[in-house]
Order: structure tokens, then C-alpha cells, then sequence
């Protein structure tokens, strides 16, 4: 069994909010540091992807209840995980574990689930984010030309974040929250070269983040130049996440599924924002908006990011099995 496979015989359902999960808790400081790094000479709190190291029953159990939902993917807990990403916590040497912990964990559990219906697999995305830092942008207005980061900084990091996940027991890596696209170009350079060196073929996901309604990345891109500059390697699924609500997302989501060659994924956050920072959007409420998605048939992988709970997955899940996957665009070229 093949997710290309399950792919085109059914949509599947991607997981919901880590953070929103883990928020949950109420963890302190010290829950964050565990016994381990209890010494660390600086604050924790609020670095949810050492939570794998330290609290790694709380992401079990929070895979474990998307699961519960109906999840088919289920994402690793390493959207920040790499050695750029832990700086901020002065944890940079930490990146290959927390990867390789991370998928490990959720890798189990989809396992488990997987031998309990065996004719329904249970798949882990290893999440691959975005970093703090942009390759395409100054974050210094007086001084335009600066960079944070390199190029080739970024390939390394991605590199080493890759290899854990693979040894983890990752199944796909979600290259997600694109804001910069040559950032994603420096995550997929690190993927082929990890896929050649192991003589590996792991299907990667790549999705995007529409920031406003301009309908462009935060590096400028439209849906076609976003999808374009990306083509150069095969790819799964193309797809959009965060940023937006469903119901502000789909247009996007219908263009590139219009036309991609690929399979097409979507996970939007629980509406927009409040004044707290915070998403009302109910289940029921989400439930409705992603069925346009499905009955303009524009999607194949369908889940939620930031405000979303077990129990939107499951009312998606739920209407997901109304509807077939779509098939992907057969493309002719001049």
C-alpha cells in the first residue's frame, strides 16, 4: 500500500494544530525544561518542538487523538526544528535529535493504528517549516541588500533536519508555510541531495502561504509563480496552509488545482484571527466552508493548521468520505 495509491482512490485528511493541542496543557517553564535542561541558561517556554525530548507522552497522546479523528498523516512535532530554528534557544545542536525523536514518535503511533485497520494506513509527514529567516528578503529597511541567512546556510540546515526525519521513520516530507519561496528551494536542494545519497525516493509535499488578500506569498509570488518556480522537482502534492481561513483560501487553492500535475493539498487555519490572537471558527463552521472544496472537487489532501482541534478534523473527515479525490491536470506543453 502506496500513498500515491490511496491518493487516487480517496481524499485523505491531514491533521489539525499542534500548537492549538499543545497550548492546551498549560505548560510552564519547567515542563518545558524537563530534568534534562533544567540548567539551560536560557527560557524554554514556548519552544513546543523540545516538547518531543521532554514531554514526549503529551505529543503522543496528541497524535494519538488525531488519529482517533480520522486523520490519515499525521505531522511531526519539528516545524521549527532546525539548527536556524533552535537558535533562539541556544539549542542549535539539537536539531538531528529533535527530528529524528520527533518522527520516531509519531511513527509509532500511526503504526499502532495502522495494525488495527489495516486497510486504512496511517502516514507521517515529517513538517519541514519555513525558519524565522528569509533568503529573499532583508528584514533591515535602511539596508535592502542584507540577508539573515544564506542560501547555503539554509541547505544545511534543512539537510540535517531531513536526515532525522528519514531515520525517524518519516514517510513524506511536508515542506509547508512557504512565505519564502527560495527558502523552499534550499529544503527540496537538501532533500534531493539526502534522496540521491541514500538512494532513497520519499515523496515530498510542498505547501505555501497566501499572506493577504493580495493573493501573493510574503516574497511577492502569485499562485502561477509560486507553482512555476517550483516545478523543477517532483513533487506529491502542491498545496496551501495557514495564513487564511477555508472559505479565504479556496480561490487560491481552485487556481493551482487548475493547474498542477500534481496532487493538491489544502489545511487553512480556523478562520482569521481575533483581537487575541485567537480562532473562533467552530468544527461545524469549518465543516461547512471545506465542502465547497470538495464539491468544486479542487483538493486530494484536505486537514487544518492553526486554531484547529481533533474535533474539526473529525467533522472533515466526516464529510471527506461524501466526495471522490480529484484527479490531477494532465498538462500539454508547447
Amino acid at each position: 500500500m502506496s500513498i500515491t495509491k490511496d491518493l487516487k482512490e480517496r481524499i485523505l485528511i491531514l491533521d489539525g494544530a499542534m500548537g492549538t493541542m499543545i497550548q492546551n496543557f498549560q505548560l510552564e517553564e519547567n515542563d518545558f525544561r524537563g530534568s534534562r535542561f533544567k540548567d539551560h541558561p536560557c527560557s524554554l517556554k514556548g519552544n513546543n518542538d523540545l516538547l518531543s525530548l521532554t514531554q514526549p507522552e503529551i505529543i503522543k497522546k496528541i497524535h494519538m487523538t488525531y488519529l482517533e479523528a480520522g486523520a490519515d498523516l499525521i505531522e511531526t512535532n519539528t516545524f521549527s526544528s532546525t539548527s536556524i530554528g533552535m537558535a533562539d534557544y541556544q539549542m542549535e545542536d539539537l536539531a538531528y535529535e529533535l527530528n529524528y525523536e520527533s518522527a520516531k514518535i509519531a511513527k509509532e503511533v500511526a503504526d499502532e493504528f495502522t495494525a488495527k485497520t489495516p486497510h486504512q494506513k496511517r502516514y507521517v509527514a515529517g513538517s519541514i517549516g519555513p525558519t524565522n529567516k528569509t533568503a529573499s528578503m532583508s528584514p533591515d529597511v535602511n539596508d535592502p541588500g542584507y540577508r539573515a541567512v544564506t542560501f547555503d546556510e539554509l541547505v544545511k540546515a534543512y539537510r540535517e533536519q531531513v536526515l532525522g526525519l528519514i531515520a525517524g521513520g518519516a514517510d513524506v516530507l511536508l515542506i509547508e508555510t512557504i512565505f519564502d519561496t527560495l527558502n523552499a528551494k534550499a529544503a527540496l536542494l537538501a532533500t534531493e541531495e539526502v534522496r540521491i545519497e541514500k538512494q532513497i525516493d520519499i515523496p515530498i509535499m510542498i505547501s505555501g502561504t497566501i499572506t493577504d488578500a493580495s493573493g501573493r506569498t510574503l516574497s511577492g509570488q502569485t499562485v502561477e509563480a509560486f507553482r512555476i518556480s517550483l516545478s523543477h522537482i517532483p513533487v506529491l502534492s502542491l498545496g496551501f496552509n495557514c495564513a487564511l481561513g477555508a472559505d479565504q483560501l479556496l480561490p487560491y487553492v481552485k487556481r493551482l488545482s487548475e493547474q498542477s500535475e500534481a496532487f493538491i493539498s489544502a489545511h487553512p487555519n480556523a478562520g482569521l484571527p481575533n483581537t487575541f490572537g485567537a480562532y473562533d471558527q467552530s468544527p461545524e463552521e469549518m465543516q461547512e466552508l471545506i465542502e465547497e472544496y470538495l464539491k468544486q472537487n479542487v483538493v486530494n489532501i484536505i486537514g487544518g493548521c492553526c486554531g484547529t482541534t481533533p474535533e474539526h478534523i473529525r467533522l472533515i473527515a466526516e464529510v471527506a468520505k461524501k466526495y471522490p479525490p480529484r484527479i490531477p491536470k494532465v498538462l500539454e506543453y508547447e
